[in-house]
């Protein structure tokens, strides 16, 4: 995907596409009059309240435990400041640039929603922070569902802290500089709308939600590949087959694999030679569809939550219905239970891509040369890059045990339960990119044994475009080569989405 060069314009609600198109692809955004309109509303309700010293919660109060402690008109200032300060306490290796923006744009799409109260000056730096490249440094580790690394994030406001620009980690005063921008000082209901929220589990999740995404599209087409080099049974796709079975997801799965291998001479001459294949070519269509599924619920609650408030307390500006309300909409549950189940679709994919994979290396199976190699034994050919998916398998599962799951409390009891949402969240990054992986190791077989499939019979139309895309790389495996620089390039051409784009050449937009 190329970066946009037209800024998104935030106000009305954006997708998972646009999400990215900013975190990773480094599109500007620009507020719309309706968002500026809708913050600056919210606002005077917070003035006229805290110079009316009514309660609001983090605002005139503590937080969590100490709710009940009052807090002066004059004190609201330092509070949010000390909420920044008190907070930054996440450890561990820093989050990746994108998903730093990914959660400054998700902390503008909740707060920009009106229900916050942050004045409009506060949004117009996180703006500048991604529309000029600066990317605050924020630990990952030692989150529940939010706090710790936003308020790292917001330290940089302050010109505290440490950011990246172009490049190079400095001190957040000095990248501020370089930048071009200015040192703040936070006001009241500002602090706390800039931590709390689950701003940092949503764009976690829409980054690694999006990969996920992209490969199981991808493992349709590279199951199809296996498929066609094992000279595999193409009837238990059959359409007819599906019906009777009608789910959206694995019909779709199964017509993307008689698309990719129309006009395949293989599956022609090879047909009614055996009567089933085994699962892990005929249940494609099954599988996929079910981790697609799964996949595609998780991008809808996603997208919901991107275009939601989920700060703490909300207030509502309306003439004649003014209130603050103290809720839980900053709990991550909804987020961390969808990337806890897509984590789990995404171990169901890599399973049967590497189970595909020792059916094309294992020549007991395939009635090619053992691991895809002239000369096994002075050889080894493709033999060590399954060892590589077993062990990217192996964290894979243990990545997928849920983390919603768990609870300890936090907040001298006052949050009782914790949803735990972040850490599904961040683990599904890691996952996507197991999955690519695997997917690439899959690839990679079926490219080298094409060497020694009958060159009379011709390939799918779409298979042999892939095939040559992929020689272009990649050279033919005669002997022992230095795998590991083909692995890094299938993935990547999987997860830059090249791999798609090669097939719809062929075969047009696959589902």
């Amino acid at each position: 995907m190329q970066t946009e060069k037209k800024s998104l314009v935030l106000g009305a609600p954006i997708t998972l596409e646009d999400f990215v198109s900013v975190a990773r692809f480094g599109r500007k955004v620009e507020f719309s009059p309706a968002y500026a309109e809708r913050v600056n509303r919210s606002r005077a309700l917070v003035e006229q309240w805290v110079e009316e010293e009514r309660v609001m919660y983090g605002v005139t109060t503590g937080l969590g435990i100490l709710c009940t402690k009052a807090i002066s008109k004059d004190e609201t200032v330092q509070l949010q400041e000390n909420i920044i300060l008190s907070h930054s306490v996440s450890v561990g290796e820093p989050l990746s640039v994108e998903r730093v923006r990914g959660i400054m744009l998700m902390v503008l799409q909740n707060l920009g929603q009106g229900y916050s109260g942050a004045r409009m000056c506060v949004l117009e730096k996180y703006r500048d922070f991604l529309n000029t490249g600066l990317t605050p440094y924020a630990p990952g580790d030692g989150s529940v569902g939010y706090l710790s690394p936003e308020a790292h994030i917001a330290l940089v406001l302050l010109g505290r802290g440490k950011a990246y620009y172009k490049g190079e980690l400095l001190e957040g005063a000095e990248a501020l500089k370089r930048a071009g921008l200015e040192p703040m000082e936070l006001n009241a209901k500002e602090g706390l709308p800039l931590t709390s929220g689950t701003t940092s589990a949503t764009a976690m999740a829409a980054l690694a939600l999006y990969d996920m995404l992209n490969a199981a599209k991808s493992a349709d087409i590279v199951g199809a590949m296996s498929l066609e080099a094992l000279k595999g049974v193409i009837n238990a796709f059959d359409p007819r087959v599906m019906a009777v079975r009608p789910h959206p997801d694995q019909g779709r799965a199964a017509e993307n694999v008689r698309r990719i291998l129309k006009g395949s001479g293989i599956i022609e001459k090879y047909a009614g030679s055996r009567v089933q294949d085994a699962l892990s070519l005929r249940c494609i269509p099954q599988l996929h569809g079910a981790a697609r599924k799964t996949l595609e619920d998780a991008k809808r609650t996603v997208e919901i939550e991107m275009n939601a408030c989920c700060d703490n307390p909300i207030l509502w500006p309306e003439a004649g219905n003014e209130a603050v309300i103290s809720a839980c909409n900053a709990d991550s549950a909804y987020v961390g239970m969808e990337m806890d189940s897509a984590c789990i679709a995404a171990v169901g994919l890599a399973k049967m891509s590497e189970r595909r994979n020792n059916r094309i290396i294992d020549g007991s199976i395939s009635g090619y040369p053992y691991f895809c190699i002239k000369e096994p034994g002075l050889n080894s050919g493709l033999m060590i890059p399954q060892y590589a998916q077993a062990g990217l398998l192996n964290e894979m599962r243990m990545l997928a045990t849920p983390s919603t799951i768990d609870n300890t409390p936090t907040c001298g009891n006052q949050e009782d339960y914790v949803a735990m949402g972040y850490n599904a969240c961040k683990k599904a990054g890691p996952m996507a990119e197991k999955l690519e992986y695997i997917l690439a190791i899959e690839l990679l077989s079926v490219y080298e044994v094409q060497q020694f499939v009958d060159p009379e019979v011709s390939r799918a139309p779409a298979t042999a475009a892939v095939l040559a895309e992929i020689g272009r790389t990649v050279p033919v495996m005669e002997k022992d080569m230095f795998l590991h620089p083909y692995i890094e390039y299938l993935k990547d051409y999987i997860h830059s989405g090249g791999l798609i784009r090669t097939a719809e050449t062929v075969t047009g937009a696959l589902s």
